[in-house]
């Protein structure tokens, strides 16, 4: 019997069909990044207009929001903190920190409250849990362990705002968020030096718990609502008035607000 010649390669198998199926891979290899980060829902610029929200002051994104909320937020606790450090305060660097952060938080909260208004967002009126619980601390603390106490507890929670205050400064859109972001980053660099001059901070300990606090950006906690349809009046924080009266240290110049319908 003569031997049969061998079976040529069908479909897929040919060497035809083989060279197609590369081509077809290699074609899907370099499509499927495009679908998958450019075209779906999800990533960066897609959630940046998704939560923006237009107003007569330039658009309004959910980082924009969070940060008028941390401004308030600061004021509500660092005002009583401040007072308290120039009762309780043991050396002089002590208590003027304390008058910088009555000074510099009065004249935020101001801010921040008119450009809340202006934009029809709602503001706190307490402090969250985590600053409640700062001032727990402070209170329970007595002679030298309040003022390092108070001096790494302000230093921690202005070095956390300071970042924010950055982020918000470099890419806002809203010209009256832009104008708050940059009252705050004069203030909260002030504050930032004042409470180093106690002598007081614990830098090892401040780079550490910073460096705990960084999160990707996926794990933040939903952002504040947007602009209300009728909101209701902000409620002034307490008067720095009703303490004692105190000495005035002047803080560096801030920028200026922005003329009304800007």
């Amino acid at each position: 019997m003569r031997p049969r010649p061998p079976i040529q390669g069908r479909g897929i198998f040919s060497g035809t069909g083989l060279i197609l199926t590369g081509l077809a891979a290699t074609l899907a290899a370099l499509v499927f990044p495009i679908w998958s980060y450019a075209d779906r829902s999800g990533t960066g610029v897609d959630v940046l207009n998704a939560e923006t929200v237009p107003t007569q002051y330039g658009p309004l994104s959910a980082l924009d929001r969070e940060f008028v909320t941390k401004v308030r937020l600061a004021g509500l606790w660092e005002l009583p903190a401040g007072r308290q450090a120039q009762a309780k305060g043991t050396t002089e660097a002590v208590r003027t920190a304390g008058a910088h952060l009555v000074e510099g938080h009065t004249f935020l909260d101001e801010r921040v409250r008119a450009v809340a208004s202006r934009l029809g967002l709602a503001l706190p009126n307490e402090p969250n849990d985590q600053q409640r619980g700062w001032l727990s601390e402070l209170d329970a603390a007595q002679g030298v362990a309040y003022d390092r106490e108070f001096a790494n507890i302000l230093r921690l929670a202005h070095g956390r705002v300071f970042s924010v205050v950055a982020q918000v400064r470099a890419g806002t859109r809203n010209s009256l968020v832009r104008g708050l972001a940059d009252d705050a980053n004069t203030t909260v660099l002030d504050h930032i030096k004042i409470l180093e001059a106690t002598g007081y901070v614990d830098f090892d300990a401040l780079a550490r718990d910073l460096a705990a606090d960084s999160t990707p950006p996926i794990t933040r906690a939903p952002a504040p609502p947007g602009p209300t349809t009728d909101p209701a009046p902000a409620v002034p924080a307490e008067s720095a008035s009703a303490s004692a009266p105190s000495p005035t240290y002047p803080l560096p110049p801030a920028a200026a607000s922005p003329p009304p319908g800007s």
